[in-house]
C-alpha cells in the first residue's frame, strides 16, 4: 500500500505530479478556503505526510491520532501554526521554506513602507476618483525615505535583505535581535540597539522577527509611545506580534504617523476592520512572499521535503 499524502490547499498539479507518481495523493480542492477542521483531523488520522499551510493548526490533538504520519512540510518560513513539543514527541518531522522567499519578502517589506511614506495608495484613490483637479504645492505630500532611520526588529535573513535594501536609500539602520550580528554590522552598516533606543530614533520601525512567546504581543501601548509622532511602523512578520487594539489607539492619538501592515492578529480581516479606516494605514493580504517564481519555489521545496522524508533521507529544510 502506498504512503498517503494529504496537501491541504489546492496546489498546480505540475508541482505535486513528482508525488503522484509514487504515493497516494490527495488535496482539498479550494485556492481560496482553508481546510475545514474536522476533515484535516479525518486526513491526517491516515497520513504518512502532510503538506500544509500557515492556517493550518497542527496541534497536539492532530498529532497524537496520527500514527502514520512522518512529516508535516510546512509551506512557510514560520511555523507558529505546528506545537512543535507534540511533533518531536511522536518524531514527526517539520520542515519549513527558509531561504526561497528572502529577498521576495524583503522586496514586499520595502514597497509596503514607500506606499505608507509617499502615500502612494491614497494618490491612487485620489485620482482613480475625480478627485485631481488642479496641482497645489502639498497635495499628498509624504515623508522621506531617503537619509532616514529604520530600526529594524528582528535581524534574521529577511531583516539582513531589508537592511540592504535601506542601505541603497542612503538610510541609517538601527537592529534589535535576540543575539547580535556581528558580520551583519561590518558587511552591510547597521548598528545594534536596545529595543528602547530603536524606538524612539527610527523613523520606520519595521518587524520581522518570528513569532514566539518572548515576541507575542511586544508591541503594546507603551512601545507606540515611545516612537516618534512622525514614524511609520511595517509589520510583515507575523500580526500577533502587535496589539491592534493599542495600534488603532496610538493612531487616534497621533502617536504614530501611519502603518503598513501585512499581517494581521487574526487572518483574514473583514472589510469593516477599524484598521482599514485610516488613510494612514496601508493593509495587505498576507503577500509577504507571493511571486509567481517564489511560490513555485516554496511549493517544489515542499514537496522535495517530503519525498527525502518517505524515502527515508534527511529533508532539506527541517526545523525539529
Amino acid at each position: 500500500m502506498k504512503p498517503f499524502i494529504y496537501i491541504t490547499r489546492k496546489l498546480p498539479e505540475s508541482v505535486i505530479e513528482p508525488l503522484m507518481d509514487e504515493f497516494e495523493v490527495e488535496m482539498w480542492n479550494r485556492e481560496d478556503a482553508p481546510v475545514p477542521r474536522d476533515i484535516l483531523l479525518e486526513k491526517a488520522e491516515k497520513a504518512s505526510a502532510l503538506l500544509t499551510m500557515l492556517s493550518d493548526k497542527i496541534d497536539r490533538e492532530l498529532l497524537q491520532n496520527a500514527d502514520s504520519l512522518r512529516i508535516v512540510s510546512n509551506l512557510a518560513v514560520g511555523y507558529d501554526n505546528i506545537d512543535l513539543k507534540a511533533a518531536n514527541e511522536k518524531g514527526v518531522t517539520i520542515t519549513n521554506t527558509p531561504d526561497v522567499l528572502t529577498e521576495t519578502t524583503a522586496d514586499l517589506t520595502f514597497a509596503l513602507l514607500l506606499a505608507v511614506a509617499r502615500r502612494i495608495v491614497e494618490a491612487d484613490r485620489y485620482i482613480k476618483e475625480g478627485k485631481w483637479k488642479s496641482w497645489s504645492p502639498l497635495l499628498l505630500a509624504g515623508a522621506d525615505i531617503h537619509h532616514k532611520t529604520m530600526g529594524i526588529v528582528g535581524m534574521g535573513s529577511i531583516g539582513e535583505a531589508v537592511a540592504k535594501r535601506a542601505k541603497g536609500f542612503n538610510m541609517n539602520v538601527l537592529y534589535y535581535n535576540r543575539s547580535r550580528k556581528h558580520e551583519a554590522e561590518t558587511s552591510i552598516g547597521v548598528q545594534y540597539a536596545l529595543l528602547d533606543e530603536l524606538l524612539s530614533q527610527s523613523d520606520f520601525v519595521v518587524i520581522l522577527a518570528p513569532l514566539n512567546p518572548e515576541t507575542e504581543g511586544m508591541f503594546q501601548e507603551n512601545q507606540f509611545k515611545k516612537m516618534k509622532k512622525t514614524a511609520i511602523l511595517i509589520n510583515a512578520a507575523r500580526g500577533p506580534i502587535v496589539n491592534e487594539e493599542e495600534l488603532i489607539k496610538a493612531l487616534k492619538r497621533g502617536d504614530i504617523a501611519g502603518a503598513g501592515l501585512d499581517v494581521f492578529e487574526t487572518e483574514p480581516i473583514s472589510e469593516d476592520h477599524p484598521l482599514l479606516a485610516f488613510d494612514q494605514v496601508v493593509a495587505l493580504p498576507h503577500i509577504g512572499s507571493s511571486s509567481e517564481d517564489t511560490r513555485y519555489n516554496m511549493m517544489t521545496l515542499c514537496v522535495e521535503n517530503i519525498q527525502a522524508v518517505l524515502k527515508g533521507d534527511l529533508p532539506k529544510t527541517a526545523v525539529n
